[in-house]
């Protein structure tokens, strides 16, 4: 493709150069529209800065930050998700000291920050524990909780405790996207399924643009949870929360929104922004709020 460009290029030389244009100078017209302008040379070195300037795109200037295109207003939400991997045979200890300190953090009015969900991973990393909290007033919400939780002996000796049964543990910072609803109490019991996106990078707006509408496919029996995209931690990284009432209703719901007309076409064009994707399925803790 790309020798047979150069090869009627090389032919239109003459026929450039005698249209009003300098000698030596030709246009091209790329894939992208518009043209653009190269001199003539001798010179290897050039050759190849003027062949490869071929296959560079146009960059558009952006005004804003991606996620500030992407959240509901400068005061949504952050969320904080945590990921800890838990050793075999702490799993029941490490939940029990979990429903002792964290609804009274969730309770207490002096933390701005609500535990939104706390489950154990049923399907895929097992033996794993999510948690997820919101922060009413961002980044200032945040270093508050934390200033005043390292001044809470009792969180202290609890995260101590917590160290001797731990494997692994991460966590992000993220936004919610402006197109899903805030996540909200549901009655139990439900199962819940973490989706994981890891994108392509400079792909966010484009699968937003996707979402704003494919959500509508996928609200008919109230699964869509929450959706969120990364801001600190592992970056292009999205999650779609779910809500089901069994994994049978996971499956009938999943196979329902095929019938839903342009739901293909979504499917279709987002996969491509894809690095890599994981599913959790998670069962709910005595200590979750969301059940």
């Amino acid at each position: 493709m790309a020798t047979g460009l150069l090869q009627r290029v090389s032919a239109g030389l003459t026929r450039a150069g005698g249209r009003g244009r300098p000698a030596g100078q030709l246009v091209l017209w790329s894939r992208w529209g518009g043209h653009r302008g190269f001199a003539a040379s001798g010179s290897r070195n050039r050759g190849d800065s003027w062949f490869k300037s071929l296959f560079v795109r146009k960059v558009d200037p952006r005004k804003d930050a991606h996620a500030n295109l992407l959240t509901k207003n400068e005061e949504s939400n952050l969320y904080k998700i945590q990921f800890h991997n838990v050793k075999p045979e702490c799993l029941d200890a490490y939940n029990k000291l979990c429903e002792e300190v964290l609804p009274s953090i969730h309770a207490d009015k002096y933390y701005p920050c609500e535990l939104v969900g706390t489950w154990n991973t049923w399907y895929g990393e097992q033996d794993q524990a999510v948690h997820l909290w919101r922060y009413r007033g961002g980044y200032p919400a945040l270093t508050e909780v934390m200033n005043k939780l390292r001044q809470n002996k009792e969180f202290t000796a609890y995260r101590k405790e917590r160290g001797k049964m731990l494997l692994s543990r991460r966590n992000q910072l993220l936004l919610e996207f402006s197109f899903w609803k805030e996540p909200v109490l549901l009655e139990g019991p439900n199962i819940y399924e973490l989706r994981s996106y890891q994108l392509r990078p400079g792909t966010m707006i484009e699968w937003g643009n996707y979402w704003a509408r494919a959500i509508g496919y996928r609200q008919h029996n109230r699964e869509a949870v929450g959706g969120f995209f990364s801001q600190i931690g592992n970056l292009y990284m999205v999650h779609h929360l779910w809500a089901y009432k069994d994994l049978q209703s996971r499956e009938d719901t999943r196979n329902a929104a095929w019938q839903q007309e342009g739901w293909h076409e979504v499917v279709y064009y987002t996969v491509p922004l894809i690095q890599h994707m994981d599913s959790r399925i998670m069962i709910p803790t005595k200590a979750s709020p969301l059940q």
